[in-house]
């Protein structure tokens, strides 16, 4: 009887600490998880907005669109007469006429050094960015792109449509 008493013991003692181990398993901290690599897209950018003295904050759209618009804005900079300076609503203007010209019509672009923004825009239409540096004082360049869509004819004798604004 004492073999199958220090038996029983042994069999407890065993399952009290597989317990104690599954509890500590379940407390403890999960694995750190392994960096996510960037794409090589990703990675390429990064090296062009190094390049160009650019700092992304906030996109939706392909890298490809991205570098493009660092590097049309980088250019109308060093390109204005007044670099230290430039007509901020000609480089807005240039810079949507080149992304309409590429991508398509619809293109709108604010350019600041401080201003909000609420707006709605078309999926892989959205960048937004400063230019760093003392020259350009950190310039802000917001651009995105909607859609254009037809809209349909008042139907006669039907009810006015209602107020956009009620006072």
């Amino acid at each position: 009887m004492e073999r199958r008493a220090s038996d029983a013991e042994g069999e407890e003692k065993e399952a009290k600490a597989k317990r104690s181990k599954e509890v500590e398993l379940f407390l403890s901290p999960p694995l750190p998880r392994p960096p996510r690599r960037a794409a090589p897209a990703d990675v390429q950018l990064a090296a062009v907005a190094v390049g160009l003295r650019v700092r992304p904050k906030a996109a939706e759209m392909p890298p490809a669109m991205q570098e493009r618009a660092f590097r049309c804005t980088r250019a109308l900079v060093e390109a204005s007469p007044n670099r230290w300076k430039p007509n901020l609503t000609l480089l807005a203007l240039a810079l949507k006429k080149e992304f309409d010209a590429s991508y398509g019509p619809a293109w709108h672009c604010v350019v600041g050094r401080s201003f909000g923004s609420y707006l709605t825009h078309s999926p892989g239409g959205f960048v937004y960015f400063s230019l760093d540096g003392g020259d350009d004082a950190d310039l802000s360049l917001l651009l995105f792109q909607t859609h254009l869509r037809r809209l349909q004819p008042l139907r006669s004798g039907g009810p006015p449509p209602p107020p956009l604004c009620r006072p």
